[in-house]
């Protein structure tokens, strides 16, 4: 397995050109949905995926869907990707197609709450059975694996709570029972590379921060070129038959986007660590995988790329409902950022998961996984004087009396 301290996302990147049709420095858009032959047996031929280089419905594939794969493949290091509508068309693409009737997942119990969703309400229709488990320890995850289970599924740092999935540990696992591993890989691109460790599947929501202008909505699937080819199939792939197509305007705007997401990511994983140690020396509870106190802080360092730092999501406990809406409020209230869903805006973005983004997770096992009320996820932006911040942001606080 390469090392992968030794893969460079951004280099890989950074060597993909694409020309436009009359030699633009960006690819030209192809605004159609189907497209014209000059014979027969040609068409018939691409409906086959026999044409190399031809197009026949926009469905299928598209030109500059074809490029803003290409290009996550590389961000991924794997060998094919395929682009969706959305993070959640990825994700159920994946699952339908790995998973049947009587099969089961074992997914880490923290993760979006759209995931988390479709796995305890809408895969059971298809008798697909889900078992959500502390992710964590590697022990309950083997303990939970079953002669009917196909897929481990864990997000590398989770959704909320910021917990770190070992994927070089899961990735050992899946090898001996003959599982696929898939990984959400949306709060760590750059940072880790979930292939290189082992993982067989990444997922992400281009939506937040790769493509890092909260304008967009997509998703992408990096794997084997097999199994990229296995979802486009015009016969049994989940690509193609439940029609998850991303649409070439979007690929476009995410593409470009793209190319700045090294230097993006870097501000970001700064803000929030400069953000994270001085809010803990201030006495308040918070969570960031780039604090020695985090408990996976150790794992993370050993499977991330240190050039782009731990990330720019962190948790602060408030203590209640109340008191973390008056924050955010407050907060919004003096363009600190915004009270809203989602990430990697380059604008400070803060929710409470627990009634928005992590809503579809009942009550009870919100309690138990340690999802309290007054718990506010912190999408770090890109702000130049973060010290600034952090005195504005300390000063709503105590105005609130939570310093």
């Amino acid at each position: 397995m390469q090392n992968p301290f030794d893969f460079k996302p951004a280099d890989q990147i950074q060597d993909l050109q694409y020309f436009g049709e009359f030699g633009g420095v960006n690819p030209s858009i192809s605004d159609s949905s189907t497209y014209t032959f000059l014979s027969a047996k040609t068409m018939f031929d691409t409906f086959e995926g026999n044409a190399e280089g031809c197009y026949l419905y926009s469905r299928h594939s598209s030109p500059m869907n074809l490029y803003l794969g290409q290009a996550l493949a590389a961000l991924e290091g794997t060998e094919a990707a395929n682009v969706t509508a959305s993070g959640m068309g990825a994700i159920t693409s994946v699952l339908m197609q790995l998973c049947a009737s009587g099969d089961e997942i074992v997914s880490s119990r923290t993760i979006y709450g759209g995931t988390y969703a479709f796995m305890k309400n809408m895969l059971p229709k298809w008798k697909i059975a889900t078992r959500f488990v502390d992710i964590t320890k590697l022990e309950v995850v083997e303990a939970a694996i079953t002669p009917n289970t196909k897929v481990l599924y864990c997000e590398t740092v989770s959704n909320p709570l910021l917990e770190v999935a070992d994927i070089q540990g899961l990735a050992q696992l899946a090898k001996k029972y003959n599982l696929k591993l898939v990984v959400d890989n949306t709060f760590s691109p750059l940072q880790v590379a979930p292939v290189k460790l082992g993982a067989d599947v990444v997922i992400h929501s281009l939506t937040k921060f790769i493509n890092g202008s909260s304008d967009t909505v997509g998703g992408v699937i990096c794997g084997t070129q097999q199994f990229i080819d296995d979802l486009r199939n015009v016969n049994d792939g989940a690509c193609m038959l439940l029609g998850p197509t991303m649409d070439s305007f979007r690929s476009a705007s995410i593409l470009k986007n793209l190319r700045t997401l090294h230097i993006r990511m870097k501000q970001h994983s700064y803000n929030a660590a400069y953000l994270a140690s001085r809010f803990e020396k201030d006495g308040l509870k918070v969570v960031y995988p780039g604090l020695e106190s985090h408990p996976s802080h150790t794992i993370l360092s050993r499977q991330m790329n240190h050039e782009y730092g731990y990330g720019g999501m962190m948790t602060l406990d408030v203590g209640s409902l109340d008191r973390a809406n008056a924050l955010m409020e407050l907060m919004q209230h003096n363009n600190l950022g915004y009270l809203a869903v989602s990430l990697g805006f380059y604008k400070t973005l803060f929710s409470a998961p627990g009634t928005s983004t992590s809503s579809e997770i009942p009550m009870d096992e919100q309690q138990e996984m340690g999802l309290t009320d007054g718990l506010i996820r912190f999408s770090i932006g890109l702000d130049n004087d973060i010290e600034r911040t952090y005195e504005k942001m300390t000063d709503c606080m105590r105005q609130l009396g939570i310093l």
